[in-house]
């Protein structure tokens, strides 16, 4: 084959001389393995395309041997992990598809256009299925609200994330921000999209069909995003800042008329096969749709159309500029594939063929410049399995006694206090700043337990959330990924969804360290073990490791998105009290249970000792005879207690329905421990005064442990400890608290 290359581009020999591989995160090793493949020594574009397809953002290679722990089937599974999203059926040959995806290290250098390509990205990843995007979700992770930076990083990334959304015209729904100093410098940014799609309309990112053409749609490629997966897959330094040019540049316009076009060509039943280009851009996209076909590509890279003048090869294979996709049909419908994207005003150009020799070759300025094996950069970048070892911290904190602090006597002060954390207080200032009701199937806003999107032309909606509490995952990683499932499950349930299945983004620090290798084993066990028993396969994600900072990792933070099926609308279900007089019951135990409870972090300074405990049994059956009641029209209300405990669940369930309540906690426990604890399985319900009895006596029928709290009423919260004094607050200051405290760090 011929070895000239682009001018501009340093020759084979001086790759290997001077070792330029390393400077694209490729080891010594791994250098010699892919000349082992080639037979040779691969030239600067062929080691950039390995480099990037054997990065951990898309090979998987630190993680892969612990994503195959995850159950990943199940009856209504029609497409789990391997394609741009998964697939569930919902019935009335209709499915579900959905995925969550990390934009980290983007983020952190340029916070809008990295927030704003991560929304971009995934919701390419839902229409290339095929599917009509219904909604965005996200999970944000920042530092502390107090420096000008973390605000800086805080603000940019929520208008990235609403400005393309708003413009695209897809609803922003739901989603979560915390603020925790573990964060600092290294935010994570995870998007999440869901579309809905007939079963005959599912599409598959393959390249079939010896001599068909492959196209190339979207705008122009430029040198935005080039090593934008190496970038994702190594820990932030001083310099990141310099690699802006790692960051994409997004336009939800283009990107608008790209979906549509697409969608349209999808549904004109001629497309062989559809893939968008994301991380890794050209690279990925051609490569992975040879693969799964068992094919070859040829790709004409003068047909590339280019933003830019004087691009090269390495710079064309390895852009992320965004908005691009890649498509295969046959040559007697190419015409028609043309007149689709020329009406709509899209650019789509014959870039290159599918092969049968099982090679990514590539041709520019009439010269071969690439010639790859397919299997070797797809399927044989090596897997490590990391050393693991048992932090110290976490033994340390086995002898802890969470209960050793002296007793919180003014309980609505220490009530107040936690309102008043800015990971507990109202997100309102965020999703007032999204579209959350474009395309008029919003049925629940963001701010209740879980967000609805109700499906036209049925009675049915879907349920969805984002949920992880890192800290839990911290001080026990399994017990952490066990509650990461259960709470989003539990967040489903509370809104009148059956729980489907989940999509995972797991935010790690460095797998080179045998502490964070042991945190995500032990928490992929954990969720693993949760998805099982509560039967949510895991249909796709993302892995998302190096989050680092000049303190050390991250908290351990596997994002977990999960969405449910509400089968009647009638059954959709808020967190907000309903009416005067209704009967306000806890379902599950309190135990003493204060170990990274907000309440620790809030009152006493610390996070410490062990998470609450989980039984995956227990939070099964409590998930069902909660979802069996809201079928059977039982139920008011429903909230799930998570950070906070019953006290903050109580305030948000009055602030949310503008009413009181009166409650008296009948316990064993110390009043603050009783009424902040977070112990898990705990849901809190609202019922009519004549549904109340039949609803109890239905859960106790059940084993579930139901006590009767007291019930709404007047316009204060007022609750009580054994019949004494324990919180006294009007709920409009508690409202107020609750909802000026991010706005008025952000002014």
């Amino acid at each position: 084959m011929a070895q000239q290359v682009s001018a501009k581009e340093p020759t084979a020999e001086q790759v290997a001389e001077h070792k330029l591989y390393q400077q694209m995160g490729v080891s010594d090793s791994e250098y010699d393995l892919i000349c082992e493949f080639m037979g040779r020594k691969p030239n600067y574009t062929e080691i950039g395309v390995f480099s990037v397809m054997w990065s951990e953002h898309c090979a998987y290679k630190n993680s892969k041997p612990l994503l195959r722990r995850f159950p990943t089937s199940g009856p209504r599974v029609l497409m789990g992990p391997g394609e741009g999203a998964g697939i569930v059926d919902i019935g009335d040959n209709q499915a579900v598809v959905f995925k969550i995806e990390s934009h980290n290290h983007p983020s952190a250098v340029e916070p809008y256009q990295g927030a704003a390509t991560g929304v971009g990205g995934i919701i390419r990843d839902i229409f290339s299925m095929g599917a009509r995007p219904v909604a965005v979700l996200n999970s944000l992770r920042f530092g502390k609200l107090e420096s000008d930076r973390v605000k800086y990083l805080f603000e940019h990334v929520v208008s990235g994330i609403a400005g393309y959304g708003n413009c695209i015209g897809i609803p922003t729904v739901g989603g979560e921000v915390v603020f925790d100093e573990s964060y600092e410098g290294n935010p994570l940014v995870n998007a999440m999209c869901v579309g809905l799609i007939d079963h005959d309309k599912i599409q598959r990112g393959v390249a079939k069909g010896v001599g068909n053409p492959v196209f190339y749609v979207g705008p122009p490629t430029g040198r935005d995003g080039i090593h934008g997966a190496t970038f994702a897959s190594v820990e932030l330094t001083e310099e990141s800042e310099a690699k802006r040019t790692a960051v994409q540049v997004g336009d939800p316009f283009m990107e608008k008329l790209v979906m549509e076009s697409c969608l349209e060509l999808i549904n004109s039943g001629i497309v062989l096969g559809i893939q968008d280009m994301g991380a890794a851009g050209l690279t990925c996209s051609s490569a992975e749709m040879a693969s799964k076909a068992g094919n070859g590509l040829e790709l004409y890279l003068d047909q590339v159309p280019q933003r830019e003048e004087g691009m090269t090869p390495y710079e064309m294979m390895l852009s992320e500029s965004q908005e691009r996709m890649l498509f295969v049909v046959e040559p007697k419908d190419e015409a028609q594939a043309r007149e689709i994207f020329e009406r709509w005003g899209v650019i789509c150009a014959k870039v290159g063929k599918v092969t049968d020799d099982g090679r990514l070759r590539l041709f520019h300025h009439g010269e071969v410049v690439g010639d790859m094996p397919v299997n070797a950069l797809v399927d044989e970048c090596p897997i490590y399995d990391k050393p693991s070892a048992v932090p110290a911290y976490y033994e340390q904190n086995a002898a802890v006694d969470t209960l050793r602090y002296e007793e919180e006597k003014d309980l609505g002060g220490a009530l107040n206090k936690i309102l008043s954390s800015p990971s507990v207080a109202s997100k309102k200032w965020v999703y007032e700043q999204y579209d959350y009701m474009v395309r008029t199937s919003t049925a629940v806003r963001p701010g209740s337990d879980a967000a609805v999107v109700t499906i036209h032309g049925t009675r049915k909606g879907l349920a969805m959330t984002t949920d992880c509490n890192g800290r839990y995952v911290y001080l026990d990683p399994e017990v952490g990924g066990k509650i990461a499932v259960s709470e989003a499950a539990r967040n489903i349930v509370c809104s009148g969804g059956e729980p489907l299945a989940i999509t995972d983004n797991l935010n790690f620090g460095s797998p080179e360290k045998p502490d964070i290798f042991w945190q995500m084993e032990k928490a992929v066990d954990g969720m693993a073990e949760a998805c099982r028993v509560l039967d949510t396969p895991v249909i796709g994600g993302n892995v998302s490791l190096y989050n680092e900072n000049a303190k050390g990792a991250i908290y351990p933070t596997p994002v977990v998105g999960m969405v449910g099926l509400v089968h009647d609308t009638d059954h959709i279900t808020t967190q907000g009290f309903k009416a005067e007089g209704d009967i306000i019951l806890l379902l599950g135990n309190t135990k003493a249970e204060l170990g990274g409870s907000e309440f620790q972090a809030v009152v006493h300074g610390v996070s410490e000792g062990r998470p609450p405990q989980l039984d995956l049994e227990a939070e099964q059956k409590l998930l069902k005879g909660v979802l069996g009641a809201i079928q059977q029209g039982l139920v008011r209300s429903a909230h799930d207690l998570a950070e906070g405990g019953l006290a903050v669940a109580l305030a948000e369930s009055c602030i949310s329905g503008g009413l009181g309540a009166q409650v008296n906690v009948a316990t064993d426990l110390r009043p603050d421990v009783a009424l902040f604890s977070e112990s898990q399985s705990r849901i809190l319900l609202s019922a009519a005064p004549d549904q109340a009895e039949a609803l109890e006596s239905y859960l106790r029928g059940l084993d579930i442990p139901v006590s009767v709290l007291g019930k709404v009423e007047g316009s204060n919260l007022t609750i009580e400890v054994n019949g004494q004094p324990g919180v006294q607050e009007s709920v409009e200051s508690l409202k107020q608290t609750w909802e000026d405290v991010i706005p008025c760090l952000m002014n």
